[in-house]
């Protein structure tokens, strides 16, 4: 079929995610048609070099023939197991056991899920029961951090504080609640430890101002993703995890974005030697090339749900996806390719590159803030370096990145308040580091060429 047939049926029919209807309406669709190791090809036949992996998820690149292998043995032998009934399958109890194996501390009960969103869903219920079961049933309310991403489902909408994904949608729930960001390029707090003091400091004051006996939980990204790349300081997640035992409430580390070497370790939570009570998982897990999310679980935790559960009854939630045995298998494979395919170590020698070259971008005039952790990065623009200052939104700087950026054949995001987020996959090379470094610098230097952008400079 025709590109052009394709662009019209995408417009007359497909729903696309977090977009202006009408704007798509008006613009049509970018069709990718093929891809392999880090690079995309559309239906026009551009090449682009995928610095954003998809959406943050195919951690080990485009084309591995043996994920492809293992997902087709697995259709052809199995290619359904319900979860429910007592019922199981090979790949969900071995990838289980193995996640349970690679994660932090006793993080050895996983319950599985679609993607990211239901992980956080899943989250939020099985806290909900952990409380009512061990007979403290008042401590249902939620903190998260301002600019953090939870998912947009109906409940992790709320725990997400992007303003796109509560509008009209009525979130957050007067049970969640949010805390300031970190974010030490915009934090009055001043130093490192300043930052990690106000942070602990916000956490305590919210939960006194909501009642001890009412906080259930403590969602955090070890990396801030959709937010805007935001890096805590060195010790920021540790002290927000100790102040959330002090406190008495659970503390839950969403690695949906940085899980699975997208920072350097296989997990987030590894850089400050973190052991959550939950973690969410998902887009790394299976690269992007099936649906699957995962909820780890501690000992504790699971063993508390499981003794005080009324004898007898079920534990009322379930998917029908939950631990499909196709997505299982890509999985394991996937993580074989991780830690015996010498992705995850390519990951960490790519991510050193990478930061090295961002880190020589510092200097270009639209650049106030290069954030980097492994292969996850941002890079913050602003019109008047000594002051950080903000494009004016009438520049429209997201749209001149995002159309520039196509146009030298390359990838990233370009959030709407004038933050470029990077994922590249972790199978890149160092020439493929090199060729999107250059790029990007290009894309730059297009905006800046742009009149109105260079006058507000000026």
């Amino acid at each position: 079929m025709r590109a052009n047939s394709l662009i019209e049926l995408d417009r007359d029919h497909l729903i696309h995610p977090v977009i202006s209807w009408k704007g798509h309406e008006a613009r049509g669709a970018t069709v990718l048609q093929s891809a392999k190791g880090a690079t995309l090809t559309d239906a026009e036949g551009h090449t682009l070099l995928d610095g954003f992996s998809g959406l943050w998820c195919v951690n080990v690149g485009y084309g591995h023939e043996s994920i492809v292998e293992v997902a087709a043995e697995q259709m052809r032998r199995l290619p359904y197991a319900t979860g429910y009934f007592h019922f199981s399958s090979e790949p969900a109890i071995r990838l289980a056991a193995r996640l349970a194996e690679l994660a932090p501390g006793d993080l050895n009960h996983v319950y599985f899920t679609l993607g990211g969103s239901d992980a956080v869903d899943s989250a939020v219920r099985f806290i909900r029961y952990y409380y009512n079961v061990t007979g403290r049933p008042a401590k249902k309310h939620m903190i998260a951090l301002e600019r953090g991403y939870h998912g947009s489902s109906t409940i992790g909408a709320g725990l997400t504080a992007i303003p796109a994904f509560h509008d009209g949608f009525d979130a957050p729930t007067t049970l969640q609640h949010h805390i300031p960001s970190p974010y030490p390029y915009r934090n009055p707090a001043g130093d490192d430890a300043a930052v990690i003091a106000a942070s602990v400091a916000a956490l305590k004051a919210k939960v006194e101002e909501l009642g001890p006996d009412n906080v259930a939980a403590f969602f955090a990204e070890p990396i801030q993703g959709s937010g805007g790349v935001i890096v805590p300081p060195d010790g920021w997640l540790k002290a927000m995890r100790e102040a959330a035992r002090d406190l008495d409430i659970l503390f839950v580390a969403d690695e949906v974005i940085t899980g699975f070497g997208r920072t350097g370790p296989l997990f987030g939570v590894e850089h400050d030697g973190v052991v959550p009570d939950l973690m969410t998982t998902a887009k790394g897990l299976t690269s992007g090339y099936s649906p699957m999310g995962a909820v780890l679980m501690s000992d504790r935790i699971y063993r508390a749900i499981a003794d005080h559960a009324p004898a007898g009854k079920p534990i009322g939630h379930g998917f029908t996806y939950s631990a499909h045995p196709v997505s299982a298998a890509v999985g394991l494979e996937v993580l074989r390719l991780y830690t015996e395919g010498g992705i995850l170590e390519n990951g960490r020698r790519a991510g050193e590159r990478f930061g090295a070259g961002l880190a020589r971008l510092a200097d270009h005039p639209l650049v106030g803030d290069v954030r980097v952790r492994g292969l996850l990065a941002g890079v913050e623009l602003v019109t008047n370096k000594a002051k950080r200052t903000k494009p004016s939104p009438d520049l429209g700087i997201s749209g001149h990145l995002a159309r520039f950026g196509y146009k030298n054949g390359v990838i990233f995001r370009a959030f709407a308040d004038d933050i470029v987020g990077f994922a590249p996959p972790l199978c890149c090379t160092d020439d493929d580091i090199d060729t999107l470094l250059a790029r990007f610098e290009q894309t730059l230097n297009d905006v800046l060429d742009v009149a109105d952008v260079r006058a507000a400079l000026a």
